[in-house]
């Protein structure tokens, strides 16, 4: 990869995280990105993320443009899926978010929770849209 292509992914990449930044540190929610690669789908990508939840700390309200496959590694959780009753899971339990779904996760516990978050997604677009 030509060192232009590849500071242009670069770019691109941090365009799309950046608007995590803000909302993760200032609300307790820690993200680390883990792997991200592209499918045989052309123009979709699978991106995992390890996110770490402080007791009482919530993701607030957003959604992604694909679709997320969660697996709670850590603690006792609550997401709240729009149009769906909440739902409390802890480790080992799985959640299947549809895209374009509006959700939360609150840590209910009183420990530190986490989960791996996989993201089947459309390249180039931003892997999270805050909702108010």
């Amino acid at each position: 990869m030509k060192p232009t292509r590849i500071a242009a992914v670069m770019l691109l990449a941090v365009t799309a995280l950046a608007p995590l930044a803000g909302w993760t540190q200032q609300t307790g929610v820690h993200r680390t990105d883990l792997q991200r690669h592209d499918l045989s789908m052309p123009g979709w990508e699978a991106i995992q993320v390890r996110v770490d939840i402080d007791p009482g700390a919530l993701a607030p309200n957003h959604r992604h443009p694909g679709e997320e496959i969660i697996y709670v590694l850590a603690g006792t959780l609550e997401y709240q899926l729009q149009g769906k009753p909440p739902v409390t899971l802890k480790a080992g339990d799985v959640l299947f978010v549809p895209a374009g779904v509006v959700h939360s996760a609150k840590n209910v516990g009183h420990d530190n929770a986490s989960e791996l978050a996989t993201y089947v997604v459309e390249k180039g677009k931003p892997l999270v849209e805050l909702v108010k």
